[in-house]
């Protein structure tokens, strides 16, 4: 992959109470402590040419032998690499790094982790510049006229000279890189991409073929440059959402004046002021406004949603409407915009199953072609009545073919661009894992109140049994506002009506509440009240039965003289449920019902939902069970709840995914799939995403080894040459980036 330069400041590799054994300076070791502060278990270094896997896996294998080593958490969107160790065993590591080839700098600035950013003077990102295409070009055009003169000019000392030193200037500017890090890898017994590169062409140009050595280095410079750009389309689309949220914010001062502050400085708090069309800077509170907000960016909703007093707002999201105010919850650093793209860098960092599987088929096919080429060079000559020369430049020319690069970027690259395309529509998964077992997913587990439901009750009927209609909502709504009780609040909003002075009221914990009204005596309460107070009867009873075998929950208001009405309250079915059931029933995945409502409710609710199994009145260790049974019957099971009350459940299942979580912490952390927009269709979604992301892995791994096995046939038998090869592994490569980059405009809402 793209080779890394050593023109950047060395960063010390010592603590600081190594630094007068090591001579260190001092300012090395303020560097070095800055990248590991106290207490923190991580030291976090960033290496400018860190940009695939392929990478990560030379450090990870470099990083083996060392001891005390606790933990590696590489993110290749920023190039930073996390190294939890003793301080005995840090400086050791980056002495190993450095010995493989590349050159960790520590990350000072705050938050430079996140953001691929320091201020030691690392590199930039390896995308192409100006500069390395007009030098790369200029290569390629002395390669290209070496060649001319290879064809087309007399067979003479003069021009074999000419072409030989244009073809030695031609190596020069496109592959000093490629020659520093591949003899580095042969010093220390690795066959990677460079150390192939670095045979070859050696081998080619001391048996005569320079131009066409200097042609191969050329081309294969230009290819790293054009993948490297490629690669960074799909991790940038990461990055992208780090400009969704301004720089800077409208800020009301201590004396009421307005001023624009830059984000980084505002603390938590303060008054916050968008005017429409502007993004939200940070997330807050609404104190004052009424306005649409856009919140696509966040939690993938396509339609604006209304706030107003009381309501979040995220950073990131978009102003519509009208002016709104709103109080300052969460820092700059720890918005849930920062926490998401946080969470997918991570995710980035793990590495998914067929990426495992990948690197291990690399780490024996490279070495295993590297012998095969020996061999063919060594043993053609007496098998195959080939020249020596013919028998050693088809060897160097199956080692340019063999290089693993195409195959080993078929993966993360594919990865990075299906977790990009996710988060962009509200689902953060954790990791590659999840990502690729969705598609296994057999069994959904489903809580019922917040994911099924809206998790709000409202007042969907109600009736007057004795009494003027009026006088009796007035009645029951008076007493309901009083009371913070949700079935309550849900009967307060339902009946807009005057309310009426009260006298001594009071809650009645587990039944409802009372109070005097002129003089008389009411309660408004559950079945249990009633019965308790002997004002039950067979109508009544009839009343209650039906009510709660449509899956509501029904409170009483009842006088001394008898019951007055009867309220029903649910928790209304999400519009979105319905479809995502079916969808679900559609892609093949069995939806069920977990709950802790009453059997009748929970019954109701999965008929109205299409769930044909429902389990209700289940504790938390209950739902675990079922869990684990589901997963004992059907295998790959997922379970979707709040992340907070379904913990257990949540763990335990195959993929736990927590629904609506924007803004919430426990949620964004106990779970390994967020739906930041509690929308149930996200997971059937998920399901076709990760159907997609397999199909995509296989046909780029088919690619790469495909190509390959054709030219490494037509190698065997004469008909490839070295230019040849370095299409053949270089196209191989632009290709398999390129389709896995098809998944970041994937179309998974069908």
């Amino acid at each position: 992959m793209t080779t890394p330069n050593t023109s950047s400041t060395s960063a010390s590799n010592c603590s600081g109470s190594e630094n007068q054994s090591c001579g260190c300076s001092a300012s090395e070791s303020a560097v070095m402590a800055a990248a590991n502060p106290a207490g923190s278990g991580w030291a976090t270094f960033r290496i400018a040419t860190m940009d695939c896997s392929a990478e990560e896996s030379e450090i990870r294998r470099a990083l083996d032998g060392v001891p005390n080593i606790k933990a590696l958490r590489f993110q290749l969107g920023a190039r930073t690499l996390g190294i939890s160790a003793s301080a005995e065993a840090l400086p050791l590591a980056l002495d190993v790094i450095r010995k493989a080839g590349f050159e960790p700098l520590p990350v000072t600035a705050p938050n430079a982790a996140k953001d691929g950013t320091g201020d030691h003077g690392a590199e930039s990102d390896h995308a192409p510049t100006s500069g390395g295409w007009v030098r790369y070009a200029l290569a390629l055009g002395l390669a290209i006229l070496a060649e001319a003169l290879g064809f087309f000019a007399p067979d003479t000392t003069p021009f074999k000279s000419l072409g030989l030193a244009l073809a030695a200037v031609a190596i020069g500017l496109a592959g000093l890189e490629t020659y520093r890090k591949g003899l580095s890898a042969l010093r220390h017994g690795k066959l990677n991409i460079n150390a192939l590169m670095t045979v070859a062409v050696t081998g080619a140009f001391f048996i005569g073929q320079w131009p066409e050595a200097a042609m191969v280095m050329a081309l294969y410079a230009i290819a790293e440059l054009i993948e490297a750009r490629s690669v960074d389309k799909a991790r940038n689309a990461i990055k992208g959402l780090l400009d969704l949220s301004p720089q800077e914010a409208t800020v009301q001062q201590a004396d009421g004046q307005w001023a624009v502050v830059d984000v980084q400085q505002i603390a938590l708090g303060s008054t916050v002021r968008i005017r429409p069309g502007e993004r939200v800077p940070l997330d807050g509170t609404v104190t004052q406004g009424n306005s649409a907000i856009n919140q696509a960016p966040v939690t993938g909703e396509s339609i604006p949603v209304d706030k107003g007093l009381g309501d979040p707002v995220f950073a990131g999201t978009i102003n519509e409407t009208g002016e709104l105010t709103f109080t300052v919850t969460a820092m700059a650093t720890d918005t849930t915009l920062a926490r998401i793209i946080e969470a997918v860098e991570q995710a980035q960092g793990t590495r998914a199953p067929t990426q495992r599987f990948v690197d291990r088929f690399a780490a024996i096919y490279t070495p295993a072609v590297f012998l095969l080429a020996v061999a063919m060079a060594v043993l053609t000559p007496w098998l195959m009545d080939w020249t020596w020369l013919q028998a050693l430049y088809k060897a160097l020319v199956l080692l340019v073919i063999a290089c693993p690069c195409a195959l080993v970027i078929s993966t993360p690259v594919t990865v990075v661009s299906a977790l990009a395309s996710a988060a962009r529509r509200g689902i953060l998964i954790k990791g590659g894992t999840y990502l690729e077992d969705a598609r296994k997913v057999r069994v959904i587990a489903m809580d019922k109140t917040g994911t099924i439901t809206e998790g709000k009750p409202k007042l969907v009927a109600w009736e007057a049994i004795q009494g003027e209609r009026e006088r009796v909502a007035q009645l029951a709504g008076s007493l309901a506002s009083r009371s913070d009780h949700p079935v309550s609040q849900a009967i307060s909003k339902g009946l807009t009506v005057q309310a009426l002075e009260l006298e001594a009221f009071e809650a009645l914990p587990g039944r409802g509440v009372r109070a005097v009204c002129q003089g008389q005596t009411y309660v408004l309460g559950n079945h249990r009240l009633i019965e308790e107070r002997g004002q039950c009867d067979s109508a009544l009873e009839a009343k209650l039965l039906e009510q709660e075998q449509a899956g509501h929950s029904v409170t009483l208001l009842a006088s001394d003289q008898g019951v007055l009405a009867l309220f029903a309250v649910a928790d209304t079915i999400k519009e979105s449920s319905r479809q995502a059931i079916a969808e679900l029933k559609a892609l093949r995945v069995r939806p069920v019902m977990l709950t802790g409502d009453n059997s009748a409710t929970a019954k109701s609710i999965a008929t109205q939902a299409g769930i044909a199994e429902a389990r209700g009145n289940l504790l938390p260790q209950d739902k675990l069970q079922a869990i684990e049974s589901l997963l004992q019957e059907h295998g790959m099971t997922a379970m979707t709840g709040d992340g907070i009350n379904d913990a257990p459940a949540l763990a335990k299942a195959s993929i736990g995914i927590a629904m609506g979580g924007a803004g919430t912490d426990t949620a964004m952390e106990a779970a390994d799939v967020v739906i930041m927009n509690d929308d149930l269709r996200r997971i059937p979604e998920l399901i076709r995403l990760s159907r997609q992301t397999h199909a995509v892995l296989w046909q780029n791994i088919s690619l790469a080894l495909g190509i390959k096995a054709v030219f490494l046939i037509m190698a065997v038998f004469g008909n490839a040459s070295m230019w040849m090869a370095v299409f053949a592994d270089m196209g191989a490569s632009l290709l398999v980036v390129a389709n896995g980059l098809r998944l970041l405009k994937a179309r998974v809402d069908r």
